[in-house]
């Protein structure tokens, strides 16, 4: 069976520095539909931030690993509990990845959680959340 991360790509009619400003505010776009509390921050590498949602159903620590100013954003999740899993560390060592690329009218964005397959028990629940969470995002982008 083929491996395949989560990947969700949409195009947005803003600059591809906007949407770099707008994705390392992780407040203004992983918020908004399961209490989430975010700490920390996420500007520079080494930077750290944790997430719970879900009245503490999920918790993520994640760290900025690569930064390339209005082109790529990557977290590593160093630490989860996902508490309604059987193996609720399911996320640690994942990646969570913005690509952002500019043709000649519109900035493609393109997200991929990397370990987050099929073949693991969170796929459809934390893909759903991944697709509604970034459905918005594209909504604040247009």
């Amino acid at each position: 069976m083929k491996k395949e991360n989560f990947t969700y790509s949409f195009q947005s009619s803003q600059t591809p520095e906007a949407i770099f400003k707008l994705l390392l505010n992780i407040e203004q776009w992983w918020s908004g539909l399961y209490e989430e509390h975010i700490l920390g921050k996420s500007h520079a590498v080494n930077d750290e931030f944790s997430f719970k949602a879900g009245g503490g159903m999920h918790y993520s620590k994640q760290k900025l690993v690569e930064l390339i100013p209005d082109k790529k954003i990557v977290w590593l999740v160093t630490d989860s509990n996902l508490s309604f899993l059987n193996k609720p560390d399911e996320w640690t060592n994942t990646k969570i990845c913005f690509d952002i690329s500019k043709d000649k009218v519109n900035t493609l964005i393109t997200f991929t959680h990397e370990g987050l397959i099929p073949q693991i028990e969170c796929y459809d629940n934390c893909s759903t959340a991944w697709a509604k969470y970034l459905e918005n995002l594209k909504q604040k982008l247009s």
